[in-house]
Protein backbone atom coordinates (compact mmCIF):
# COMPACT_ATOMS: atom_id res chain seq x y z
CA UNK A 1 0.00 0.00 0.00
CA UNK A 2 2.96 2.33 0.58
CA UNK A 3 4.18 2.13 -3.05
CA UNK A 4 1.43 4.36 -4.60
CA UNK A 5 2.10 6.87 -1.81
CA UNK A 6 5.82 6.93 -2.62
CA UNK A 7 4.97 7.44 -6.27
CA UNK A 8 2.82 10.41 -5.28
CA UNK A 9 5.69 11.92 -3.28
CA UNK A 10 7.97 11.61 -6.34
CA UNK A 11 5.37 13.40 -8.50
CA UNK A 12 5.14 16.25 -5.98
CA UNK A 13 8.93 16.56 -5.97
CA UNK A 14 8.92 16.91 -9.75
CA UNK A 15 6.25 19.63 -9.62
CA UNK A 16 8.15 21.58 -6.96
CA UNK A 17 11.42 21.55 -8.88
CA UNK A 18 9.62 22.94 -11.96
CA UNK A 19 7.72 25.69 -10.08
CA UNK A 20 9.32 26.86 -6.79
CA UNK A 21 6.39 29.24 -6.13
CA UNK A 22 4.36 26.17 -5.11
CA UNK A 23 6.87 25.26 -2.39
CA UNK A 24 4.92 26.79 0.60
CA UNK A 25 1.87 24.75 -0.39
CA UNK A 26 3.54 21.55 -1.42
CA UNK A 27 5.88 21.07 1.57
CA UNK A 28 3.07 20.62 4.15
CA UNK A 29 1.42 18.10 1.85
CA UNK A 30 4.74 16.24 1.50
CA UNK A 31 5.20 16.18 5.29
CA UNK A 32 1.61 14.90 5.69
CA UNK A 33 2.30 12.12 3.20
CA UNK A 34 5.53 11.21 4.97
CA UNK A 35 3.68 11.08 8.31
CA UNK A 36 1.00 8.87 6.72
CA UNK A 37 3.67 6.49 5.44
CA UNK A 38 5.16 6.32 8.95
CA UNK A 39 1.75 5.55 10.47
CA UNK A 40 1.17 2.80 7.90
CA UNK A 41 4.55 1.32 8.67
CA UNK A 42 3.92 1.51 12.43
CA UNK A 43 0.54 -0.17 12.09
CA UNK A 44 2.02 -2.92 9.95
CA UNK A 45 4.56 -3.64 12.69
CA UNK A 46 1.87 -3.42 15.42
CA UNK A 47 -0.70 -5.90 14.17
CA UNK A 48 -3.48 -6.62 16.59
CA UNK A 49 -4.51 -10.30 16.85
CA UNK A 50 -7.73 -11.23 15.04
CA UNK A 51 -10.85 -12.08 16.97
CA UNK A 52 -14.57 -11.44 17.36
CA UNK A 53 -15.55 -7.75 17.29
CA UNK A 54 -17.93 -7.82 20.24
CA UNK A 55 -20.11 -4.92 21.39
CA UNK A 56 -19.16 -1.50 22.78
CA UNK A 57 -18.16 -1.53 26.46
CA UNK A 58 -19.25 -5.13 27.13
CA UNK A 59 -17.27 -6.75 24.31
CA UNK A 60 -18.03 -10.44 23.81
CA UNK A 61 -19.44 -11.04 27.29
CA UNK A 62 -23.00 -11.74 26.06
CA UNK A 63 -21.71 -14.45 23.73
CA UNK A 64 -19.50 -16.37 26.17
CA UNK A 65 -20.08 -20.08 26.57
CA UNK A 66 -19.66 -21.15 30.23
CA UNK A 67 -17.30 -23.88 29.02
CA UNK A 68 -14.53 -21.37 28.27
CA UNK A 69 -11.89 -23.95 27.32
CA UNK A 70 -13.97 -25.38 24.46
CA UNK A 71 -15.36 -21.94 23.49
CA UNK A 72 -11.84 -20.54 23.12
CA UNK A 73 -10.80 -23.66 21.19
CA UNK A 74 -13.65 -23.08 18.71
CA UNK A 75 -12.59 -19.44 18.29
CA UNK A 76 -8.99 -20.53 17.68
CA UNK A 77 -10.13 -22.78 14.82
CA UNK A 78 -11.68 -19.70 13.24
CA UNK A 79 -9.17 -16.96 14.05
CA UNK A 80 -5.90 -18.81 14.56
CA UNK A 81 -3.52 -19.70 17.42
CA UNK A 82 -3.32 -16.11 18.69
CA UNK A 83 -6.66 -14.36 19.06
CA UNK A 84 -7.98 -11.33 20.87
CA UNK A 85 -11.33 -11.19 22.61
CA UNK A 86 -12.67 -8.24 24.54
CA UNK A 87 -14.41 -9.22 27.76
CA UNK A 88 -15.84 -5.97 28.97
CA UNK A 89 -12.93 -3.54 28.87
CA UNK A 90 -10.36 -6.28 29.47
CA UNK A 91 -8.27 -7.29 26.48
CA UNK A 92 -7.83 -11.05 26.57
CA UNK A 93 -5.34 -12.89 24.38
CA UNK A 94 -5.75 -16.64 23.89
CA UNK A 95 -2.84 -18.70 22.59
CA UNK A 96 -3.59 -22.22 21.39
CA UNK A 97 -0.54 -23.73 19.72
CA UNK A 98 2.79 -25.15 20.94
CA UNK A 99 4.80 -22.40 19.20
CA UNK A 100 2.82 -19.53 20.68
CA UNK A 101 2.69 -21.21 24.09
CA UNK A 102 6.47 -21.51 23.93
CA UNK A 103 6.78 -17.77 23.22
CA UNK A 104 4.70 -16.94 26.29
CA UNK A 105 5.96 -19.58 28.72
CA UNK A 106 9.63 -19.82 27.79
CA UNK A 107 11.00 -17.38 25.20
CA UNK A 108 9.43 -14.36 26.94
CA UNK A 109 8.92 -15.98 30.32
CA UNK A 110 10.07 -12.92 32.30
CA UNK A 111 7.70 -10.57 30.47
CA UNK A 112 4.76 -12.92 31.08
CA UNK A 113 5.77 -13.97 34.62
CA UNK A 114 3.13 -11.85 36.34
CA UNK A 115 -0.50 -12.79 36.92
CA UNK A 116 -3.66 -10.93 36.03
CA UNK A 117 -5.16 -11.24 39.50
CA UNK A 118 -8.98 -11.31 39.68
CA UNK A 119 -10.80 -9.85 42.68
CA UNK A 120 -11.76 -13.32 43.90
CA UNK A 121 -8.14 -14.53 43.94
CA UNK A 122 -6.87 -11.38 45.65
CA UNK A 123 -9.35 -11.85 48.49
CA UNK A 124 -8.85 -15.60 48.82
CA UNK A 125 -5.07 -15.31 49.07
CA UNK A 126 -4.82 -12.47 51.59
CA UNK A 127 -4.01 -9.86 48.97
CA UNK A 128 -2.24 -12.20 46.51
CA UNK A 129 0.47 -13.20 48.99
CA UNK A 130 0.63 -16.82 47.85
CA UNK A 131 2.69 -18.58 45.19
CA UNK A 132 0.00 -18.80 42.51
CA UNK A 133 -0.98 -15.11 42.31
CA UNK A 134 1.95 -13.21 43.82
CA UNK A 135 3.72 -10.84 41.38
CA UNK A 136 7.02 -12.15 40.07
CA UNK A 137 9.79 -10.75 42.25
CA UNK A 138 11.71 -11.27 45.52
CA UNK A 139 8.65 -12.15 47.64
CA UNK A 140 7.43 -14.74 45.12
CA UNK A 141 10.90 -16.29 44.87
CA UNK A 142 11.11 -16.50 48.67
CA UNK A 143 7.67 -18.14 48.94
CA UNK A 144 8.37 -20.67 46.20
CA UNK A 145 11.74 -21.53 47.70
CA UNK A 146 10.14 -22.09 51.11
CA UNK A 147 7.45 -24.36 49.66
CA UNK A 148 9.70 -26.38 47.40
CA UNK A 149 12.35 -26.74 50.08
CA UNK A 150 10.10 -27.91 52.90
CA UNK A 151 6.77 -29.12 51.50
CA UNK A 152 7.23 -30.28 47.91
CA UNK A 153 10.79 -31.55 47.54
CA UNK A 154 11.49 -35.20 46.72
CA UNK A 155 13.28 -35.58 50.06
CA UNK A 156 10.25 -34.32 51.99
CA UNK A 157 7.86 -36.47 49.97
CA UNK A 158 10.03 -39.53 50.61
CA UNK A 159 10.01 -38.79 54.35
CA UNK A 160 6.19 -38.70 54.59
CA UNK A 161 5.46 -41.86 52.60
CA UNK A 162 4.19 -43.43 55.82
CA UNK A 163 1.52 -40.71 56.00
CA UNK A 164 0.40 -41.33 52.40
CA UNK A 165 0.37 -45.08 52.97
CA UNK A 166 -1.73 -44.76 56.13
CA UNK A 167 -4.33 -42.50 54.53
CA UNK A 168 -4.62 -44.56 51.34
CA UNK A 169 -5.07 -47.75 53.36
CA UNK A 170 -7.72 -46.03 55.49
CA UNK A 171 -9.55 -45.20 52.25
CA UNK A 172 -9.28 -48.82 51.09
CA UNK A 173 -10.67 -50.06 54.40
CA UNK A 174 -13.64 -47.71 54.07
CA UNK A 175 -14.28 -48.81 50.47
CA UNK A 176 -14.11 -52.48 51.55
CA UNK A 177 -16.82 -51.76 54.11
CA UNK A 178 -18.92 -50.20 51.35
CA UNK A 179 -18.45 -53.10 48.92
CA UNK A 180 -21.54 -53.66 46.80
CA UNK A 181 -22.83 -50.12 47.33
CA UNK A 182 -22.14 -47.00 45.22
CA UNK A 183 -19.48 -44.64 46.55
CA UNK A 184 -18.63 -41.12 45.43
CA UNK A 185 -15.11 -41.65 44.10
CA UNK A 186 -14.19 -37.96 43.86
CA UNK A 187 -15.33 -37.27 47.41
CA UNK A 188 -13.31 -40.16 48.86
CA UNK A 189 -10.25 -39.10 46.86
CA UNK A 190 -10.58 -35.50 48.02
CA UNK A 191 -10.75 -36.51 51.67
CA UNK A 192 -7.76 -38.83 51.28
CA UNK A 193 -5.60 -36.22 49.56
CA UNK A 194 -6.73 -33.56 52.03
CA UNK A 195 -5.72 -35.73 54.99
CA UNK A 196 -2.29 -36.21 53.40
CA UNK A 197 -1.86 -32.49 52.69
CA UNK A 198 -3.00 -31.33 56.12
CA UNK A 199 -0.91 -34.06 57.75
CA UNK A 200 2.15 -32.67 55.95
CA UNK A 201 1.21 -29.10 56.86
CA UNK A 202 0.41 -29.38 60.54
CA UNK A 203 0.76 -33.01 61.53
CA UNK A 204 -1.32 -34.09 64.53
CA UNK A 205 -2.31 -30.57 65.56
CA UNK A 206 -5.95 -31.55 64.94
CA UNK A 207 -7.10 -35.04 65.90
CA UNK A 208 -10.06 -37.39 65.60
CA UNK A 209 -13.41 -35.58 65.54
CA UNK A 210 -11.87 -32.11 65.02
CA UNK A 211 -9.87 -33.49 62.07
CA UNK A 212 -12.95 -35.06 60.46
CA UNK A 213 -14.95 -31.86 60.93
CA UNK A 214 -12.21 -29.77 59.30
CA UNK A 215 -12.00 -32.23 56.37
CA UNK A 216 -15.73 -31.97 55.64
CA UNK A 217 -15.62 -28.18 55.90
CA UNK A 218 -12.58 -27.94 53.61
CA UNK A 219 -14.34 -30.04 50.96
CA UNK A 220 -17.21 -27.56 50.77
CA UNK A 221 -15.03 -24.45 50.96
CA UNK A 222 -12.55 -25.59 48.31
CA UNK A 223 -15.36 -26.45 45.90
CA UNK A 224 -16.96 -23.02 46.33
CA UNK A 225 -13.66 -21.14 46.09
CA UNK A 226 -12.61 -22.94 42.91
CA UNK A 227 -16.00 -22.15 41.36
CA UNK A 228 -15.65 -18.43 42.14
CA UNK A 229 -12.06 -18.31 40.85
CA UNK A 230 -13.20 -19.63 37.45
CA UNK A 231 -16.24 -17.37 37.15
CA UNK A 232 -16.03 -14.34 34.78
CA UNK A 233 -16.57 -11.37 37.09
CA UNK A 234 -17.83 -8.00 35.84
CA UNK A 235 -15.79 -6.29 38.55
CA UNK A 236 -12.59 -7.52 36.85
CA UNK A 237 -13.77 -6.83 33.31
CA UNK A 238 -15.44 -3.42 33.69
CA UNK A 239 -13.59 -1.58 36.49
CA UNK A 240 -16.28 1.10 36.81
CA UNK A 241 -18.65 -1.59 38.08
CA UNK A 242 -16.29 -3.00 40.71
CA UNK A 243 -17.78 -0.87 43.49
CA UNK A 244 -21.21 -2.43 42.99
CA UNK A 245 -20.04 -6.09 42.98
CA UNK A 246 -23.05 -6.91 40.82
CA UNK A 247 -22.49 -10.68 40.84
CA UNK A 248 -21.69 -10.80 44.54
CA UNK A 249 -18.33 -12.50 43.88
CA UNK A 250 -16.39 -10.20 46.21
CA UNK A 251 -18.94 -10.53 49.00
CA UNK A 252 -19.15 -14.31 48.68
CA UNK A 253 -15.37 -14.76 48.56
CA UNK A 254 -14.93 -12.64 51.68
CA UNK A 255 -17.35 -14.96 53.50
CA UNK A 256 -15.44 -18.04 52.30
CA UNK A 257 -12.08 -16.53 53.18
CA UNK A 258 -13.35 -15.70 56.67
CA UNK A 259 -14.41 -19.31 57.13
CA UNK A 260 -11.02 -20.55 55.90
CA UNK A 261 -9.36 -18.02 58.17
CA UNK A 262 -11.27 -19.41 61.14
CA UNK A 263 -9.84 -22.87 60.45
CA UNK A 264 -6.31 -21.51 60.03
CA UNK A 265 -6.60 -19.45 63.22
CA UNK A 266 -7.73 -22.53 65.13
CA UNK A 267 -4.75 -24.52 63.84
CA UNK A 268 -2.30 -21.68 64.52
CA UNK A 269 -3.67 -21.12 68.02
CA UNK A 270 -3.42 -24.82 68.81
CA UNK A 271 0.11 -25.02 67.42
CA UNK A 272 1.34 -21.99 69.36
CA UNK A 273 -0.25 -23.35 72.55
CA UNK A 274 1.49 -26.70 71.99
CA UNK A 275 4.81 -24.90 71.59
CA UNK A 276 4.26 -22.93 74.81
CA UNK A 277 3.43 -26.14 76.68
CA UNK A 278 6.51 -27.84 75.28
CA UNK A 279 4.65 -30.16 72.96
CA UNK A 280 6.62 -28.82 69.99
CA UNK A 281 10.31 -28.15 70.35
CA UNK A 282 11.57 -24.81 69.21
CA UNK A 283 14.94 -26.48 68.70
CA UNK A 284 13.68 -29.10 66.22
CA UNK A 285 15.84 -29.62 63.17
CA UNK A 286 14.29 -28.47 59.90
CA UNK A 287 14.19 -32.14 58.84
CA UNK A 288 11.83 -32.99 61.71
CA UNK A 289 9.53 -29.97 61.36
CA UNK A 290 6.17 -30.10 59.63
CA UNK A 291 5.38 -27.34 57.15
CA UNK A 292 3.60 -25.05 59.63
CA UNK A 293 6.39 -25.25 62.20
CA UNK A 294 8.91 -24.50 59.46
CA UNK A 295 6.89 -21.46 58.30
CA UNK A 296 6.63 -20.10 61.85
CA UNK A 297 10.40 -20.50 62.23
CA UNK A 298 11.03 -18.64 58.95
CA UNK A 299 8.64 -15.88 60.06
CA UNK A 300 10.63 -15.32 63.26
CA UNK A 301 14.00 -15.16 61.51
CA UNK A 302 15.19 -11.58 61.29
CA UNK A 303 17.35 -12.10 58.20
CA UNK A 304 14.48 -13.25 55.96
CA UNK A 305 14.23 -10.74 53.12
CA UNK A 306 11.49 -10.01 52.36
CA UNK A 307 10.01 -11.10 55.68
CA UNK A 308 7.35 -13.80 55.86
CA UNK A 309 4.20 -12.44 57.50
CA UNK A 310 1.33 -14.25 59.18
CA UNK A 311 -0.85 -13.34 56.18
CA UNK A 312 1.79 -14.92 53.96
CA UNK A 313 1.70 -18.11 56.05
CA UNK A 314 -2.08 -18.33 55.73
CA UNK A 315 -1.87 -17.67 51.99
CA UNK A 316 0.62 -20.55 51.60
CA UNK A 317 -1.62 -22.85 53.63
CA UNK A 318 -4.48 -21.82 51.34
CA UNK A 319 -2.35 -22.69 48.29
CA UNK A 320 -1.55 -26.13 49.65
CA UNK A 321 -5.16 -26.93 50.53
CA UNK A 322 -6.80 -25.59 47.36
CA UNK A 323 -4.03 -26.43 44.90
CA UNK A 324 -3.11 -29.80 46.34
CA UNK A 325 -6.54 -31.37 46.78
CA UNK A 326 -8.99 -30.55 44.00
CA UNK A 327 -6.52 -31.06 41.15
CA UNK A 328 -5.34 -34.50 42.30
CA UNK A 329 -8.78 -35.80 43.27
CA UNK A 330 -10.33 -34.64 39.98
CA UNK A 331 -7.50 -36.25 37.99
CA UNK A 332 -8.05 -39.60 39.73
CA UNK A 333 -11.81 -39.35 39.18
CA UNK A 334 -11.42 -38.63 35.45
CA UNK A 335 -8.83 -41.39 35.02
CA UNK A 336 -11.02 -43.96 36.77
CA UNK A 337 -14.03 -42.96 34.67
CA UNK A 338 -12.07 -43.23 31.42
CA UNK A 339 -10.60 -46.62 32.35
CA UNK A 340 -13.92 -48.02 33.54
CA UNK A 341 -15.43 -46.90 30.24
CA UNK A 342 -12.90 -49.05 28.33
CA UNK A 343 -12.83 -52.65 29.62
CA UNK A 344 -9.77 -53.49 27.52
CA UNK A 345 -7.80 -50.69 29.21
CA UNK A 346 -8.98 -51.78 32.66
CA UNK A 347 -7.91 -55.36 31.90
CA UNK A 348 -4.40 -54.21 30.94
CA UNK A 349 -4.10 -52.03 34.04
CA UNK A 350 -5.05 -54.90 36.34
CA UNK A 351 -2.89 -57.43 34.50
CA UNK A 352 0.12 -55.16 34.98
CA UNK A 353 -0.69 -54.66 38.68
CA UNK A 354 -1.16 -58.39 39.25
CA UNK A 355 2.16 -59.15 37.56
CA UNK A 356 4.09 -56.54 39.56
CA UNK A 357 2.30 -56.63 42.93
CA UNK A 358 0.29 -59.86 42.98
CA UNK A 359 -3.07 -60.39 44.64
CA UNK A 360 -1.66 -61.49 47.97
CA UNK A 361 -0.02 -58.17 48.89
CA UNK A 362 -0.77 -54.49 48.95
CA UNK A 363 0.45 -51.82 46.50
CA UNK A 364 3.46 -49.80 47.68
CA UNK A 365 4.95 -46.68 46.14
CA UNK A 366 8.08 -48.68 45.37
CA UNK A 367 6.01 -50.46 42.70
CA UNK A 368 5.24 -47.26 40.77
CA UNK A 369 8.36 -47.31 38.61
CA UNK A 370 7.43 -50.80 37.37
CA UNK A 371 3.96 -49.77 36.09
CA UNK A 372 4.53 -48.11 32.69
CA UNK A 373 1.01 -48.80 31.44
CA UNK A 374 -0.60 -47.18 34.49
CA UNK A 375 1.81 -44.25 34.08
CA UNK A 376 0.55 -43.90 30.50
CA UNK A 377 -3.05 -43.96 31.79
CA UNK A 378 -2.30 -41.04 34.10
CA UNK A 379 -0.58 -39.10 31.32
CA UNK A 380 -3.46 -39.70 28.93
CA UNK A 381 -6.02 -38.58 31.50
CA UNK A 382 -4.04 -35.37 32.05
CA UNK A 383 -3.96 -34.85 28.28
CA UNK A 384 -7.69 -35.23 27.70
CA UNK A 385 -8.74 -33.58 30.98
CA UNK A 386 -5.94 -31.18 32.04
CA UNK A 387 -6.47 -30.11 35.63
CA UNK A 388 -6.11 -26.41 34.73
CA UNK A 389 -7.45 -26.21 31.16
CA UNK A 390 -6.42 -22.55 30.66
CA UNK A 391 -3.55 -22.72 33.18
CA UNK A 392 -3.48 -19.58 35.38
CA UNK A 393 -3.85 -16.30 33.43
CA UNK A 394 -0.67 -14.31 32.81
CA UNK A 395 -0.17 -10.58 32.37
CA UNK A 396 2.66 -9.03 30.30
CA UNK A 397 4.73 -6.38 32.06
CA UNK A 398 5.20 -4.42 28.82
CA UNK A 399 4.10 -4.43 25.17
CA UNK A 400 5.48 -7.35 23.18
CA UNK A 401 4.64 -9.64 20.27
CA UNK A 402 3.40 -13.23 20.15
CA UNK A 403 3.03 -15.06 16.86
CA UNK A 404 3.75 -11.80 15.02
CA UNK A 405 0.89 -9.98 16.76
CA UNK A 406 1.09 -7.17 19.27
CA UNK A 407 0.19 -8.02 22.86
CA UNK A 408 -0.34 -4.99 25.06
CA UNK A 409 0.90 -4.54 28.59
CA UNK A 410 -1.81 -5.43 31.10
CA UNK A 411 -3.68 -7.87 28.86
CA UNK A 412 -5.00 -11.12 30.30
CA UNK A 413 -3.21 -14.04 28.66
CA UNK A 414 -4.81 -17.47 28.47
CA UNK A 415 -2.74 -20.46 27.37
CA UNK A 416 -5.36 -22.97 26.26
CA UNK A 417 -3.68 -26.23 27.25
CA UNK A 418 -6.94 -28.09 26.63
CA UNK A 419 -7.03 -26.91 22.98
CA UNK A 420 -3.38 -27.85 22.45
CA UNK A 421 -4.02 -31.31 23.92
CA UNK A 422 -6.97 -31.81 21.54
CA UNK A 423 -5.27 -30.54 18.38
CA UNK A 424 -5.55 -33.19 15.64
CA UNK A 425 -2.39 -31.88 13.96
CA UNK A 426 -0.45 -32.77 17.12
CA UNK A 427 -2.30 -35.82 18.43
CA UNK A 428 -3.72 -38.75 16.49
CA UNK A 429 -7.44 -39.18 17.29
CA UNK A 430 -7.17 -36.57 20.06
CA UNK A 431 -10.64 -37.21 21.51
CA UNK A 432 -9.94 -40.91 22.03
CA UNK A 433 -8.60 -42.12 25.37
CA UNK A 434 -5.54 -44.07 24.23
CA UNK A 435 -2.82 -44.59 26.88
CA UNK A 436 -0.71 -46.55 24.41
CA UNK A 437 0.08 -43.36 22.47
CA UNK A 438 2.71 -42.82 25.19
CA UNK A 439 4.12 -46.35 24.80
CA UNK A 440 4.17 -46.99 21.06
CA UNK A 441 7.48 -47.26 19.25
CA UNK A 442 8.43 -44.94 16.40
CA UNK A 443 7.07 -41.59 15.29
CA UNK A 444 3.60 -42.18 16.78
CA UNK A 445 4.95 -42.29 20.33
CA UNK A 446 4.59 -39.27 22.65
CA UNK A 447 6.90 -38.88 25.61
CA UNK A 448 4.35 -37.20 27.86
CA UNK A 449 7.02 -34.96 29.35
CA UNK A 450 5.15 -32.76 31.79
CA UNK A 451 8.23 -30.98 33.05
CA UNK A 452 7.37 -28.09 30.72
CA UNK A 453 9.72 -28.93 27.83
CA UNK A 454 7.07 -30.33 25.48
CA UNK A 455 4.80 -27.46 24.48
CA UNK A 456 2.29 -29.85 22.94
CA UNK A 457 1.72 -31.29 26.43
CA UNK A 458 1.27 -28.79 29.25
CA UNK A 459 -0.82 -30.24 32.08
CA UNK A 460 1.32 -28.41 34.65
CA UNK A 461 2.33 -25.37 32.60
CA UNK A 462 5.92 -24.40 31.89
CA UNK A 463 8.56 -21.81 32.69
CA UNK A 464 9.42 -20.27 36.02
CA UNK A 465 5.79 -20.38 37.11
CA UNK A 466 5.29 -24.04 36.34
CA UNK A 467 3.27 -25.85 39.02
CA UNK A 468 5.47 -26.38 42.08
CA UNK A 469 3.55 -29.49 43.12
CA UNK A 470 4.24 -31.80 40.15
CA UNK A 471 6.14 -34.38 42.19
CA UNK A 472 3.49 -34.53 44.89
CA UNK A 473 0.63 -34.67 42.39
CA UNK A 474 2.29 -37.46 40.41
CA UNK A 475 2.92 -39.55 43.53
CA UNK A 476 -0.60 -39.15 44.91
CA UNK A 477 -2.38 -39.81 41.61
CA UNK A 478 -0.28 -42.86 40.69
CA UNK A 479 -0.41 -44.40 44.15
CA UNK A 480 -4.17 -43.92 44.47
CA UNK A 481 -4.95 -45.20 40.97
CA UNK A 482 -2.76 -48.26 41.47
CA UNK A 483 -4.38 -49.00 44.83
CA UNK A 484 -7.95 -48.53 43.66
CA UNK A 485 -7.57 -50.71 40.55
CA UNK A 486 -5.51 -53.35 42.37
CA UNK A 487 -7.74 -53.68 45.42
CA UNK A 488 -11.13 -53.55 43.70
CA UNK A 489 -13.11 -54.25 40.57
CA UNK A 490 -15.42 -51.36 39.69
CA UNK A 491 -18.80 -51.06 37.98
CA UNK A 492 -21.53 -48.49 37.61
CA UNK A 493 -24.90 -48.89 39.35
CA UNK A 494 -27.55 -50.71 37.31
CA UNK A 495 -28.99 -48.82 34.31
CA UNK A 496 -26.42 -46.00 34.63
CA UNK A 497 -24.13 -45.00 31.76
CA UNK A 498 -20.73 -43.42 32.07
CA UNK A 499 -20.83 -39.63 31.71
CA UNK A 500 -17.46 -38.08 30.84
CA UNK A 501 -18.67 -34.50 30.38
CA UNK A 502 -16.43 -31.77 31.77
CA UNK A 503 -17.42 -28.73 33.80
CA UNK A 504 -15.16 -25.71 33.28
CA UNK A 505 -13.56 -23.92 36.17
CA UNK A 506 -10.08 -22.75 36.94
CA UNK A 507 -9.84 -26.46 37.89
CA UNK A 508 -11.61 -28.84 35.49
CA UNK A 509 -14.02 -31.31 37.06
CA UNK A 510 -16.50 -34.01 36.05
CA UNK A 511 -19.93 -32.54 35.45
CA UNK A 512 -21.54 -35.67 36.90
CA UNK A 513 -19.65 -37.11 39.90
CA UNK A 514 -18.43 -40.68 39.45
CA UNK A 515 -20.41 -43.00 41.70
CA UNK A 516 -19.15 -46.56 41.33
CA UNK A 517 -19.53 -49.88 43.13
CA UNK A 518 -16.32 -51.52 44.44
CA UNK A 519 -15.90 -55.30 44.60
CA UNK A 520 -12.86 -56.65 46.51
CA UNK A 521 -10.36 -58.57 44.35
CA UNK A 522 -7.42 -59.26 46.67
CA UNK A 523 -6.70 -62.86 47.75
CA UNK A 524 -7.43 -62.41 51.45
CA UNK A 525 -9.94 -60.23 53.36
CA UNK A 526 -7.24 -59.71 55.98
CA UNK A 527 -5.35 -57.47 53.53
CA UNK A 528 -8.14 -54.91 53.79
CA UNK A 529 -7.69 -54.57 57.55
CA UNK A 530 -3.97 -53.75 57.52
Amino acid sequence: MAFPVLSGVASIFNVVTNDLSLLPFILPAAFALAWYIRVLSFRASKRSPPGPLGLPIIGSLPFLDPELHTYFADLARRYGPVLKIMLGKKTCIVVSSPSTAREVLKDQDTIFANRDVPVAARIATYGGKDIAWNPYGPEWRMLRKVCVLKMLSHATLDSVYGLRRREVRAMVKYLYEQAGSPVNVGEQMFLTVLNVVTGMMWGETLKDKARDTVAAEFRRLVSEIVTLLGKPNLSDLIPELAYFDLQGVEKEMKVLRKQFDGIFEKVLHQRLRMQEEGGMSGNSSSKDMDFLEFLLKVKDEEDTNPPLTMAGIKALLMDMVVGGTDTSSNTVEFAMAEVMNRPQVLAKVQQELDAVVGKDSFVEESHMGKLPYLQAVMKESLRIHPALPLLIPRCPSNDTTVGGFTVRKGSRIFVNAWAIHHDSSLWENPSEFDPERFLREGTGKRAGDYSGNDFAYLPFGSGRRICAGIAMGERMVMYCLATLFHSFDWRLPEAEKMNLDEQFGIVLKKRVPLKAIPTPRLASPALYDE
